[in-house]
């Protein structure tokens, strides 16, 4: 999107100050026309990146026009070197919660996991933190994390879940079925001492503190000593529950020998809106989750960059690896600062291969529900427009998808259709059809022209609601030859829209795209490669379906001219009033006189033809 002096009458002036600026490293804050800070941003060069926004002809991000649009004047601070801004940065935006930052808003609260202060103390979830002597370990972010590390520690250490009061209980009933099923040490027996069970929660907290590998280490430990003093019988319950740890740690759905301590970064955008979601890791095993929305969708890197300064910014605890679904600008940069922050190395990388891209496929997943959510569009949908965009390498995924598809029964009823994608579905009611009325022969090189030459003819006059959306791409069914021709046209007419074709197999299956220089395989974006097909799948059904409806519609005109007083122009006419053979076997004499301007003897003998009576 282009800001121009008509969007934002500051500019002239804008332009003007920021021509003057150093070329030294510094912040900037954008003004609105009462005073209101409304983004802060850093940059190496104050002068190349504050007049990047300003610049004539300066294509711009929804989020980013919007912002500019808004501007009425900016203020800076020099300072001697990238990361002083960086950090100066992120304190403004603490300052100041500009409205185009990213800002981190928690809506649920937080949970928490508490260690009762009881003789025989329990663990519990908690949603609030209260000063009752009891132990609290968090907070977290979800609430799901927080029952699952209860229900597993509870599960793996055979601790009681049910409602009775210990030791006042203790012997009074029958132990219940978790104690029959080995989910409890049946404290309620009487068989197990004050001093055992509270070394079991003693373990148990140990257990959600530093993760599964960590607890088998220490219990190995313990075994093995207990083992050496001939303390069988502690020896064999430390083994069942160094097994009970092990097991716990195999049915988890994500856990991986190599994972360490870490935090995972993935963004999931659709259209103009981003959501974002971090899956933590702490000894080995899912610690934790969080997801947030980012707002209106901007560049990717310095979106994600945003993302994990703001998520730290209120966390004292930062792990030493950070894995990233995409690149960022700066990463040693903000390694740097983070590791100022923390007291020790962090590490920012973008897995290629292996358990760690799973990992961040996993964060994109939850980021890719979340916005699924939000908009309304389920997460595969998503998934297949960010792929689709990753693979053709375009900005941004595309709200609005266009393809087209030439039709013909040799070189006559030619046709084009051309149909429509919102956000990953089918938007019937911007569904077009075409018929070529200037091509002589079989030419779909030709025929393709002239239907985009019709398409966007329309989108300039702007009164069919189909043809008024400019579409984020353009697909064609067909190759390079294709896009080669078609490119020149489009851009001929000041319209900058990716335009690709699709190329089939020797089956008549999607196998790549095309731009007018190379093809692009799409076989490893399994969710874009399953949207593309479906899109050229449906574009091919409607424009066949339309050729054939037009053929037919010939065919039967074709057959009305042989009856004498039925030219081409009176054969139209009854077409278009009845459509189909049907409608004009209903028709009587009197009406087929009436629709094509002919008198009774020649509507008798039109009548005695469609019936199939003619003499």
């Amino acid at each position: 999107m282009y800001i121009t002096e008509q969007t934002n009458p500051r500019l002239p002036y804008l332009r003007d100050k920021t021509g003057k600026l150093t070329h030294r490293p510094g912040c900037y804050l954008m003004k609105d026309e009462g005073g209101t800070i409304i983004y802060v941003g850093k940059a190496k060069n104050l002068k190349n990146r504050v007049s990047s926004y300003f610049r004539k002809g300066q294509d711009h991000l929804p989020k980013v026009w919007k912002m500019v649009s808004l501007v009425n004047d900016y203020d800076f601070i020099v300072t001697d070197s990238e990361f002083e801004a960086l950090v100066l940065e992120c304190s403004l935006i603490k300052q100041y919660s500009p409205k185009y930052n990213i800002m981190l808003k928690d809506d649920k609260g937080y949970s928490y996991i508490r260690v009762s202060g009881e003789e025989y103390p329990r663990i519990t979830a908690a949603l609030q933190k209260e000063d009752d002597g009891a132990q609290y370990i968090g907070p977290y972010i979800s609430s799901w994390a927080v029952k699952q590390a209860v229900e597993e520690a509870n599960r793996v250490f055979m601790l009681p879940t049910c409602s009775k009061k210990f030791p006042r209980d203790i012997g009074r009933e029958r132990p219940c079925l978790n104690f029959h099923i080995k989910r409890c040490m049946g404290v309620c027996r009487g068989k197990v001492s004050r001093e055992e069970y509270n070394d079991a929660v003693r373990q148990a907290v140990e257990y959600i503190k530093s993760g599964s590998r960590e607890s088998v280490k220490r219990l190995t430990e313990q075994m093995e000593q207990a083992a050496e003093t001939l303390d069988f019988e502690l020896a064999a319950k430390l083994r069942d529950r160094i097994a009970a740890i092990t097991k716990a740690a195999e049915n988890q759905k994500i856990v991986t020998e190599g994972i360490k301590d870490m935090d995972i970064f993935a963004v999931a955008v659709n259209s103009e809106t981003a959501y974002g979601s971090v899956i933590m890791y702490r000894g080995g095993r899912l610690f934790d989750k969080s997801s947030a929305p980012l707002g209106m969708a901007d560049e990717g890197a310095r979106m994600r960059e945003s993302y994990i300064l703001e998520f730290y910014s209120a966390r004292s605890e930062i792990p030493r690896d950070i894995l990233l679904d995409e690149p960022i600008d700066d990463p040693e940069l903000i390694e740097r600062y983070l590791s100022e922050r923390c007291g020790h190395r962090v590490r920012i990388s973008v897995p290629q291969r292996g358990d760690m891209v799973r990992l961040t496929e996993l964060a994109r997943s939850n980021a890719e529900e979340q916005l699924s959510i939000k908009v309304g569009r389920t997460g595969r949908e998503i998934a297949a427009l960010e792929e689709l965009a990753k693979a053709l390498g375009l900005e941004k995924p595309p709200r609005f998808i266009e393809c087209y598809d030439i039709s013909n029964f040799g070189s006559s009823d030619m046709t084009c259709g051309m149909v429509v994608y919102e956000n990953g579905r089918p938007c019937k009611k911007f569904y077009r059809k075409f018929s070529i009325k200037t091509v002589t022969g079989q030419d779909d090189y030709a025929c393709m022209s002239e239907a985009i030459e019709r398409r966007f003819k329309r989108y300039f006059e702007g009164e069919d609601e189909g043809f008024s959306t400019l579409p984020d791409l353009i697909l064609l069914d067909g190759g390079r030859g294709h896009v080669n021709t078609i490119t020149p046209i489009v851009r001929s007419m000041g319209i900058t829209v990716p335009i690709f074709g699709l190329v089939k197999d020797s089956k008549h299956r999607t196998r790549a795209a095309t731009s007018d220089d190379h093809e692009i395989s799409l076989t490893a974006y399994r969710k874009a490669f399953a949207l593309v097909t479906q899109i050229q799948d449906e574009v091919h059904r409607y424009a066949i379906s339309y050729t054939k409806a037009k053929h037919t519609k010939s065919t039967l005109s074709l057959g009305l001219t042989s009856v004498r007083g039925i030219g081409d122009k009176k054969a139209q006419k009854l077409m278009t009033e009845y459509k189909t053979r049907e409608a004009l076997r209903a028709a009587t004499p009197e009406q087929l006189a009436k629709t094509a301007g002919v008198g009774a003897d020649i509507a008798e003998a039109l009548y005695r033809h469609i019936h199939g009576d003619e003499d």
